[in-house]
């Protein structure tokens, strides 16, 4: 039976690509996401299982997490993507409709679901926990402080948990991507977008691809001795 991989906000962008790439290497792969007509269309598309999960509560996240290793199996990969923006300068930022949605999100959900879903790892001796971090996140960026500090929590959440779950055979580890090309960028006016690439030593805009890559090899057995990192896909942007 081949392992099971929960990829969370799995059925747009960056989370798609991921749950496609983990399927074709094999696993069974699942996604989460809150919109339930997502859920049916990317399930209909792909044939990739589809979980209504609100990750910023944890009672979702433990009904799902007991409603998927039921119907499917032992959760052993969680790659933890689900991200919103609120973006705001600080000293203008409402505390509960961008500060506070955002943490629970970006951060709180990333708990929630390690929460849930570790202690099946131990009980196995064996688990692969990846956490979609960003650039944003190891620099800061204008107008997200929001954003900048869940994906900054998220990476040293990382290295702790990567300490207290290595001698059970887990791995924990960030991939902090760069500018990458999706529905959102997409939707970027063209000199803004030239303006970006111009700023990518590789000199192009990464794609979520990019990012499925890095993922699937941190998933794999291979990357055992690989733990508590954080992996930058940004193309040289920066450089940590």
């Amino acid at each position: 039976m081949s392992r099971v991989a929960l990829v969370t906000g799995g059925t747009r962008g960056i989370g798609a690509a991921i749950a496609k790439r983990l399927k074709a290497d094999g696993l069974t792969a699942v996604a989460c996401d809150v919109v339930a007509d997502q859920l049916k269309a990317f399930e209909a598309e792909t044939g990739i299982p589809g979980f209504e999960i609100n990750v910023a509560d944890y009672a979702s996240v433990e009904a799902g997490v007991a409603k998927i290793e039921a119907e499917v199996g032992p959760i052993d990969i969680l790659v933890n993507n689900a991200g919103i923006t609120r973006d705001g300068q600080m000293f203008k930022m409402d505390p509960v409709a961008q500060w506070e949605a955002v943490l629970r999100v970006n951060l709180f959900g990333v708990f929630n679901t390690c929460r849930a879903i570790s202690p099946g790892m131990r009980n196995r001796s064996w688990g692969r926990i990846i956490n979609i971090s960003s650039m944003n996140g190891q620099r800061g960026q204008f107008g997200q402080s929001n954003y900048s500090a869940a994906k900054a929590g998220m990476i040293g959440f990382t290295r702790s948990i990567a300490m207290e779950l290595a001698g059970k055979g887990i791995t924990c580890n960030c991939v902090a991507p760069g500018f990458i090309l999706t529905e959102m960028t997409g939707a970027m006016p063209k000199e803004i977008l030239d303006g970006e690439v111009k700023k990518i030593p590789v000199g192009r805009i990464g794609q979520p691809d990019d990012i499925a890559s890095a993922v699937s090899y941190l998933a794999k057995d291979e990357s055992g001795f690989i733990t508590g990192q954080t992996l930058s896909v940004n193309g040289g942007q920066l450089q940590t």
